[in-house]
């Protein structure tokens, strides 16, 4: 039988098979061909007939230990992780010397996330047969799931020390030194990150990964351009060893994120397609067109393709988070609760979902903010405002809301001086992702120096998304005019009916547009218009440049009240840098300059500038200060200065939505 054994020996387990069938054909109650037969049939991955084939000779030879070592090995082959966990207990108990009982049943242990008592038991092993290839590797592939589940539990210090510890058994292991490379990503720790990447280029093989990694480093690190370069060198090193379709697969993968980055969307989406052609029906590949189309906003299409990986792998980490973002993007919020809590169900504790599912609770829940203004402007007027307002969603779909405003202004040339209160309530309905109402209805109480009236103000608006990347709000507002005093005292009432329009693109050009008429209780009219075209030049931190243009009729001009031009025109360029980088700093700046045109009048120059600097002090609780300053003719006059300065304090009172139960619910 020796023939047999060399098959067995070398792996070529079929030819094993047919070996020992014939043998058992001539020789049907030889114990060894009926051992080995069993091991060529489990081998060769009919692992529920080996586990047959041995349990029937377990109860023809009860006490052979070998064929019982066989039979609980059959169990591991058969993934029956539970029942070989008991059955490797009492081999261990019989023969604790048994060098295959005590490794058997270290992996069994680790199959069962044992990784603790695994340890323990390879530990074991290896006293009996010191530095076993076999043991050395099982203790390796222990190690690497004890850190991934550690590393779960976010105890990245101890993930690390036994990562370590594999080195100096596997020194410059690969897989030891992804997972090594993995934590300190989670940690956001890329420096050591980048070192353990650098550090794998020890081939011409290793130094593609090496180059993978070093790509998502520098993504991380916002240097997209680097991460793109650093990819682009990885493909063309690929190209050395079309065979090896893992390295092929992983190398293109990150180059086209990389791609999708630096929002290369046309490159990308031929790239994608050749992969189609390479490597059809992969999960892999489907992914990349999800987030092909969450770059490109083409979310439907992302749920898609998430979906379609689901169905052949629930557990899927892209497809669940993915598409989780994806329905969220849509404003399926529910859907979205639904997929986070699916994600860490398989994935306990990962840091991404809990990361998702906070901000979405946060979304959901309470707040209340408070601001404070006071403004001044060349004509001597000066005010202070006081406004509060609060949100309590009440769903995924409905929020109740509320305001109170406080407006005190004053010329102190002519001591002209009046106060307005203002209370409101207001309700916001998501019927889709594509439709919300928006409502608002108050009253303003004011009394000036003549005149003291109570009014009726309100807004209803509805917050369209007609089609992909363009945003449509259509509206009617109701609003005193209050800039000054005398104004208020005039009790002049502003009917707006307004369109908002929107439109990005994939190519870093946006268009936005405002149309508004208004017709006023004092039987004037008035037609605004703005328009802005800008161009996005970088997305962390955004900084994008543009030019505006304005224009304002009015049906009456009334000079001696309120500027109120027949033919008014502003043109200006403007440029404006927000801060996105995670941290507890916020902070913006936006300036602009240009002329505009009263009537026939001459060109003046115009110049406005605002800034704002925040604070995130938790979660919770953030604080911005902000001021501003403008030249462009306003409600007042032409050739005003008007300056505002203020602060805002932003706190959510409630760690969890209201409706906490029926999120935690969704869990099932």
């Amino acid at each position: 039988m020796q023939e047999g054994f060399n098959y067995l020996e070398t792996g070529k387990y079929a030819a094993a098979k047919v070996f020992f069938e014939n043998i058992l054909e001539s020789h049907p109650s030889n114990k060894t061909a009926q051992l080995c037969y069993g091991r060529a049939v489990g081998l060769s991955g009919d692992a529920k007939k080996a586990v047959i084939i041995f349990s029937d000779l377990r109860d023809e030879y009860p006490t052979d230990f070998e064929i019982k070592l066989n039979y609980a090995e059959s169990l591991l082959w058969d993934k029956q992780y539970t029942k070989a966990e008991g059955f490797y207990e009492k081999l261990v108990v019989e023969n604790n010397k048994s060098f295959p009982a005590v490794l058997g049943y270290a992996n069994t242990l680790s199959n069962l996330k044992k990784y603790s008592a695994a340890l323990t038991e390879v530990h074991k092993a290896l006293s009996i047969l010191e530095g076993n290839k076999n043991a050395l590797n099982s203790r390796k592939y222990i190690r690497l799931g004890y850190a991934f589940q550690l590393t779960q539990e976010k105890n990245y210090d101890s993930a690390l020390e036994l990562l370590a510890l594999n080195l100096k058994d596997f020194p410059k292991d690969k897989d030891t030194q992804l997972n090594r490379a993995n934590i300190y990503l989670i940690k956001n720790d890329l420096d050591n990150a980048e070192k353990v990447y650098a550090s794998m280029a020890t081939s011409a093989k290793d130094s593609i990964v090496s180059l993978n990694g070093l790509s998502l480093v520098a993504h991380k690190r916002f240097k997209d351009k680097k991460a793109l370069q650093l990819s682009s060198q990885a493909k063309a090193r690929a190209e050395k060893f079309p065979k090896d379709e893992e390295l092929q697969l992983s190398t293109k993968e990150r180059y086209i994120q990389a791609l999708l980055w630096n929002r290369k969307f046309k490159t990308a989406a031929l790239e994608i397609d050749r992969l189609v052609e390479q490597f059809p029906n992969t999960a892999r590949i489907a992914s990349l067109q999800a987030s092909y189309g969450m770059y490109t906003s083409d979310f439907d299409k992302s749920i898609e393709k998430y979906t379609s990986i689901l169905e052949k792998e629930k557990q899927s980490f892209d497809g669940n988070l993915g598409i989780a973002n994806a329905y969220r993007a849509t404003g399926q919020d529910v859907k979205s609760y639904e997929y986070i809590f699916k994600t860490l169900k398989y994935y306990n504790k990962q840091p991404d979902a809990e990361k998702l599912l906070k901000t979405m609770r946060q979304s959901h829940s309470p707040w209340v903010e408070q601001k404070t203004a006071y403004t001044f402007d060349n004509g001597d007027n000066e005010s202070i405002s006081l406004s509060l307002s609060t949100a309590l969603p009440l769903s995924t779909k409905s929020i109740v809301k509320a305001n109170y405003n406080y407006r005190d202004t004053e010329n102190t040339r002519s001591k002209v001086s009046a106060t307005t209160n203002e209370v409101g309530v207001g309700f916001l309905y998501k019927f889709s992702g594509r439709l919300t109402l928006d409502t608002k209805i108050g009253v303003t109480v004011s009394n000036a120096i003549a005149n003291d009236y109570t009014q009726w103000v309100g807004e209803i608006k509805f917050k369209t998304k007609p089609f992909k990347l363009q945003n449509l709000d259509v509206g009617y507002q109701r609003e005193l005019q209050n800039f000054n005093a005398d104004l208020i005292d005039r009790e002049i009432v502003m009917n707006n009916f307004f369109l908002n329009y929107n439109l990005s693109t994939n190519f870093n050009f946006g268009w936005y547009t405002q149309y508004m008429f208004t017709s006023q209780t004092d039987d004037n009219t008035r037609n605004l218009l703005f328009t802005s075209l800008y161009y996005n030049l970088l997305r962390r931190p955004i900084v994008k440049a543009g030019i505006n243009y304005q224009t304002i009729a009015f049906k009456k001009q009334l000079p001696t009240i309120y500027f109120s031009p027949e033919k008014f025109h502003v043109v200006e360029i403007f440029a404006e840098l927000i801060n996105t980088q995670e941290g507890n700093w916020l902070y913006l700046l936006s300036t602009a300059g240009g002329y505009q045109f009263v009537n026939d009048d001459p060109a003046s120059e115009t110049f406005r500038i605002e800034g704002k600097l925040g604070y995130q002090f938790s979660d919770r609780f953030v604080a911005k200060i902000y001021g501003k300053h403008s030249n462009i003719a306003s409600a007042t006059a032409a050739g005003f200065e008007y300056t505002e300065l203020g602060f805002l304090l932003k706190w959510y009172f409630l760690k969890r939505p209201i409706f906490n139960k029926k999120i935690i619910a969704l869990r099932k």
